[in-house]
């Protein structure tokens, strides 16, 4: 397996990443989105045995979306559905390269990028062969109606231009984006396999958003990592990873 670096547009913006890229031609695609106030380097775990079982496995930071990331744009500009777009020039950046197969696009993305792919994943349709979410941040859009979003409390009603929080400082467009959404009847059009990971002790994202998720789906499991939170430890992901890997090899 080689790792690359690579980069690609989106509108003025450049977004950076990594390629983790096994031998062979034809190589199926999988991208991995991180979560909020995460980056690439929380996904690389998942993206080695994405490669490991022969995809090109990409990683990359969201515009706007890191404390400390590589892409190019402002944490106040950063929305959800800028992140769908970011997303969605990874995809158009990796089915154009000689060495992948574009009809084959596996989507992985951590919570809030787990929400981002599942948004992908419905606008795209039948372009996303399989969708793996690992505890997704479906409530985001409640959240933004309720004015507490992680660190930060807001108005709804009077939603600030700047919203402090934590050690991020976010945009207006970051609950407006969201604060009419119903994320269920946005992500439900997807009709390909989904597999959900979730703790059962997650404070961040409860585990009722994934049950609610896979009545959504046509077609999904969700698998319930007993005593783990939000966000996995590598106890977590030993249970996690393998329930991965035999998905996808369901592909194969």
């Amino acid at each position: 397996m080689k790792k690359h670096k690579f980069s690609c547009k989106r509108g003025g913006l450049t977004i950076r990443g990594n390629l983790f890229q096994p031998e062979g031609e034809n190589l199926p695609i999988a991208i991995l989105s991180h979560g909020f106030m995460a980056n690439q380097s929380t996904m690389k775990g998942y993206a080695q045995a994405a490669a490991e079982l022969g995809f090109a496995a990409f990683t990359y930071d969201f515009c706007g979306g890191c404390l400390w990331g590589r892409s190019d744009g402002k944490t106040t500009d950063m929305s959800v559905l800028t992140e769908v777009e970011d997303l969605k020039a990874v995809i158009a950046y990796a089915s154009s390269l000689s060495f992948t197969d574009e009809s084959r696009i596996v989507l992985i993305g951590a919570s809030q990028g787990g929400f981002v792919s599942a948004l992908t994943a419905a606008q795209m349709g039948n372009k996303i062969e399989r969708l793996v979410l690992f505890y997704p941040a479906l409530c985001i859009p409640d959240d933004a109606r309720k004015g507490q979003m992680m660190f930060a409390k807001f108005d709804p009603a009077e939603i600030p231009s700047v919203i402090r929080c934590g050690p991020m400082k976010l945009g207006h467009v970051y609950p407006e984006a969201v604060m009419e959404m119903d994320p269920f009847k946005e992500i439900a059009p997807y009709q390909g396999p989904v597999l959900i990971i979730h703790g059962s002790e997650d404070k961040i994202v409860d585990l009722s958003y994934a049950k609610r998720a896979r009545e959504a789906y046509v077609q999904c499991q969700l698998r319930v990592v007993m005593g783990a939170g939000h966000g996995f430890s590598k106890k977590d992901d030993e249970t996690a990873i393998p329930w991965m890997r035999d998905f996808l090899s369901e592909s194969f």
